[in-house]
Order: C-alpha cells, then sequence, then structure tokens
C-alpha cells in the first residue's frame, strides 16, 4: 500500500521529483481551509486505501508552505490551483487536474492510462 508523505521543504520536493524516475509520483497540493479541497482530499486518501498499484504519494499544504507550492507551479510551468493534482514519471507531468474533478476514479483512470 502506498504511504502518504507530506512535502516540507524544497528538499523533500526533489526527493519526489527523484522517486518519479523509478515510479509513477502523485502530488496533491491543497488548501486547508477550502471544503473543496477538503473533499478533493478524501477522494485523493480513498485511492491510496484501496490502491494496490506501485506509485509514490505526496501533498502539500499551500498555504502553510507556499514558497513549496509556488515551485511546482514554477518547475511544472503548470498555473497554481487547489486543490490540484499531479501524475508525474521521469520527472514529467503526465496528467493534472483541479478541483472537484479529483476523483478516486479519476486518479486510477490517469495511473492506468500514463503510468
Amino acid at each position: 500500500m502506498a504511504q502518504l508523505t507530506e512535502l516540507l521543504t524544497k528538499e523533500d520536493l526533489e526527493k519526489a521529483w527523484d522517486m518519479s524516475k523509478e515510479k509513477p509520483v502523485l502530488l496533491f497540493k491543497q488548501s486547508t481551509t477550502c471544503p473543496i479541497s477538503a473533499e478533493a482530499f478524501k477522494q485523493y486518501n480513498a485511492f491510496i486505501d484501496e490502491t494496490d498499484l506501485d506509485v509514490g504519494t505526496y501533498f502539500v499544504k499551500v498555504r502553510e508552505t507556499r514558497e513549496l507550492s509556488n515551485q511546482i507551479a514554477e518547475e511544472t510551468g503548470i498555473q497554481h490551483q487547489s486543490p490540484q493534482i499531479f501524475l508525474v514519471k521521469d520527472k514529467q507531468v503526465l496528467w493534472n487536474t483541479s478541483h472537484s474533478s479529483i476523483t478516486q476514479g479519476a486518479i486510477k483512470e490517469a495511473l492506468t492510462n500514463e503510468g
């Protein structure tokens, strides 16, 4: 089962990017004050709890670690959203979506199709 890890530093983010060279990585950005974000995070956690896929799973709290959230937007070239999820392989974003489009089924489908 995948283990969810919070990214707190630039070094943590670099480890996640490096992990994507070994296996697919999911990176979730969330606001801890937003109900839409809370629901999307529930969907993300439900996926993690039920998956048997070998995937790295990470999250970033955008308000608490804004600099890290901004760095993700810079490095991916994808405009910041919250909530937002990325599927990364070999340091490249293969898929991303945001808000209510973040569902357990959408994550599974993205990994099946892209990962």
